[in-house]
């Protein structure tokens, strides 16, 4: 029953319809592919490096591939059968050989070989993910982990990757426990992933596999100095969502943002291109031991966060559903939910109680992301410490894993390093003063707190009723989410969606389905 006394058949039935809702989207998501996942796929057999123009070669490859062949298909037996013709044993050289159209490609009659070929180059990248798995536990266990919960969640982005790290290993020194690299402004809308080293970004630093690699190789050289291992997180999300994810794995990424709607709806992609990106992303992060993290307080940005709440409520449940289905455990869920309601409205504050308790009940092994206030910041940096205060009690008192640290200037300017050091401030005061405070608060029976998580539940429930008597897409399509009306047929990458063709192999999607 817990702190909130809420009816067992109740959540069973929230989880029931949940589930029914996303079954179809699931079943979308197993009968077509995209383009990013064939690319995603030729990452793990080691496709690497990119074109003198910054192209990536596995954009190169899977292009002439889909020009040869189509891409329903997938590219693992063309692109191992065209490597066996040629005897080429590197794909990357491969990939050089078609984008200069030297070699063509075919679905071959007897495709055993192609099979075993691919199968064996994607199981050795999958390996070498599983490696920077064990060595996570490994240097988890060497230096320690965050001696409290909720973590520490800092954001950093200034562009250059070179004076991202600096800020980074300064802000893990003031106590965060998690690294955030906010991604440049515009990158999910990319359908590549640049290359290399990036200095210029706009209000955040590219995501690329190099940027990975050197901000991971900084935050260890911080974990053993403070002896306590510093998270890192970056974004699978957008129209490279299955790189992002395979990049991340190989580079020992702790936490990426994979919401199973934000770039639906927050970045107009293609509904049926996003469910199919996410379903591969998640089998990924399931395997390389990833936390991901949900985008539900992005809808309070947009809708009214006492009316909408129920939204966050039933896409939460949709995120846990879809990702249960592909791997994941409940410690990877970081579900997203945000501290937004109009800090004028009375009783503003035990409403927020009342959320943030309901989402705790509902996932009692879920981390939770717990997000700050960004919506009535105004620019009043001494009533923003203060909200950014109730925000990280509300956090404290309702037991959240991931508590995102809010900037008194959050949302008017990009904040200076004291901004940062201010609000850390905030954060610690706060945690060491009350962070053992769930123990102790219990809402009274029948109060307000308690009515206000009966009544979203039920809300949440009437909502998931209708949506799976109809479909998720069609609710999508109608603004259900955060007011924003995304149609399926519609969107950015629509044009990269492929219905399976009888024959369809993917190899990634083999070995990762095999739990054994």
């Amino acid at each position: 029953m817990g702190k909130l006394g809420l009816d067992p058949t109740t959540v069973a039935r929230a989880r029931e319809l949940a589930a029914e809702a996303g079954r179809p989207v699931v079943d979308l998501a197993r009968s077509h592919t995209t383009v990013s996942v064939e690319r995603a796929v030729l990452r793990l057999a080691g496709v690497s490096g990119a074109d003198p123009d910054g192209i990536p070669w596995v954009n190169r490859l899977v292009d002439a591939v889909v020009a040869d062949v189509g891409l329903g298909h997938g590219v693992a037996v063309p692109v191992f059968d065209a490597l066996l013709r040629e005897g080429v044993e590197d794909v990357t050289l491969l990939a050089q050989k078609a984008a200069a159209g030297s070699v063509r490609f075919a679905v071959p009659a007897k495709s055993g070989p192609a099979r075993r070929a691919s199968l064996r180059h994607v199981r050795a990248g999958l390996r070498r993910v599983d490696r920077r798995r064990a060595e996570r536990d490994r240097l988890v266990r060497r230096h320690g982990d965050a001696p409290r919960r909720p973590w520490i969640y800092l954001i950093v982005a200034t562009g250059d990757i070179f004076e991202d790290i600096p800020q980074a290993q300064a802000a893990a020194r003031a106590g965060a426990d998690v690294i955030a690299v906010i991604r440049s402004t515009g990158q999910s809308l990319l359908d590549y992933v640049p290359e290399g080293a990036t200095r210029e970004g706009f209000a955040g630093t590219y995501a690329t596999q190099e940027n990975f690699r050197l901000m991971r190789a900084a935050l260890d050289e911080t974990s053993a100095q403070l002896g306590r291992y510093v998270r890192l997180t970056n974004y699978a999300s957008g129209l490279c969502m299955p790189e992002m994810a395979v990049l991340a794995g190989l580079e020992r990424l702790d936490m990426m943002l994979n919401d199973s709607m934000y770039g639906i709806l927050f970045r107009d992609i293609n509904p049926i291109r996003t469910f199919v990106d996410q379903r591969f992303s998640r089998q990924v992060h399931a395997r390389a031991g990833i936390v991901i993290n949900t985008g539900e307080d992005n809808y309070l940005t947009t809708a009214d966060a006492v009316e909408a709440a129920h939204t966050v409520t039933v896409s939460q449940l949709l995120n846990e559903y879809f990702a249960h289905e592909a791997g994941l455990a409940d410690w990877q869920l970081g579900l997203g939910h945000a501290f937004e309601i109009d800090p004028d409205l009375p009783d503003s504050f035990r409403l927020e109680l009342a959320h943030a308790l309901l989402a705790r009940e509902l996932f009692p092994d879920a981390p939770l992301k717990w997000m700050p206030p960004t919506r009535h910041m105004t620019g009043d940096v001494f009533r923003g410490n203060l909200l950014d205060g109730f925000f990280n009690l509300v956090g404290a008192m309702t037991g959240q894993g991931i508590l995102l640290v809010g900037m008194m200037t959050e949302a008017v300017v990009t904040p200076w390093l004291s901004d940062r050091d201010i609000a850390l401030q905030n954060v610690r005061y706060v945690l060491g003063a009350a962070g053992g405070l769930h123990e102790d608060f219990v809402p009274a029976p029948g109060g307000l707190i308690q009515k206000r998580a009966h009544q979203v539940l039920d809300e949440a429930v009437e909502l998931l009723s209708r949506i799976a008597s109809g479909s998720l897409l069609e609710a999508i399509a109608n603004g259900t989410f955060g007011i924003m009306k995304r149609p399926a047929d519609r969107g950015k990458g629509l044009d990269g969606v492929a219905a399976h063709e009888p024959g369809y192999y993917n190899p990634a999607t083999d070995l990762l389905e095999d739990r054994s």
